[in-house]
């Protein structure tokens, strides 16, 4: 819950700054401005898939995995919301553009913090930040920066792909460019210094069948 929470806060804080979000938010407003199809489903529909891209990526069927991810984007959604009309209020958005870009990136290390806690917790997550690790724990040796930056792909196709269609390109700026450069290594840094006695939880589907064999 708590990562959950401070992943809401601080990506609401980085879309009032309104100096660039995270990568997936950014294409996501891209697909909306192509297509005019609405923001909050758009977002809803990127984490199912994301979801279903799990389940492949892990080579087995974990409903409580994909149904989990599922009510998390759900309520994530909320979250931001609610977020977001609050710093409104308070003149995040009319700040000064300085002001602005420190709170965004600001949002973002926040964000980042609360991956690194929903991650090592291990029971239910945004799909997309259970595919960096999945990634990183099962295909890149527990890399986070490689895993962070390799999740970054397919957005940044979308986005490339909208602006064909649009001729713009929309929620990406100075914040953004911070996002693609420290995720990783903010995530990294919070597992070390954030709560360090939480740790990571993650097996593959061997270390789990090795671990079964040890209790027979």
């Amino acid at each position: 819950m708590a990562g959950l929470i401070c992943n809401a806060f601080g990506n609401a804080l980085s879309i009032a700054g309104n100096m660039g979000s995270g990568v997936w938010s950014a294409s996501a407003v891209n697909l909306h401005n192509w297509t005019g199809i609405s923001l909050g489903f758009i977002l809803f529909c990127i984490g199912v898939i994301n979801a279903l891209t799990n389940q492949i990526l892990i080579r087995r069927w974990d409903g409580k995995r994909f149904f989990g991810e599922v009510i998390f984007v759900m309520f994530f959604g909320t979250f931001v919301q609610f977020f977001v009309h609050w710093f409104d209020s308070m003149g995040a958005n009319t700040a000064p553009v300085i002001w602005r870009l420190i709170l965004s990136c600001l949002g973002i290390a926040i964000f980042c913090v609360g991956i690194s806690l929903y991650q090592r917790a291990n029971i239910f997550m945004h799909p997309n930040d259970d595919t960096t690790n999945i990634l990183r724990f099962m295909y890149l040796k527990g890399n986070a920066t490689a895993s962070q930056l390799l999740d970054f792909l397919p957005p940044v196709i979308v986005i490339i792909i909208a602006f064909f269609g649009t001729g713009q390109i929309l929620s990406i700026n100075l914040a953004t460019l911070f996002s693609i450069l420290c995720n990783g290594v903010l995530i990294a840094t919070s597992d070390r210094y954030i709560w360090p006695r939480l740790t990571h939880n993650f097996r593959t589907k061997a270390e789990r069948e090795r671990a079964a064999a040890l209790t027979k």
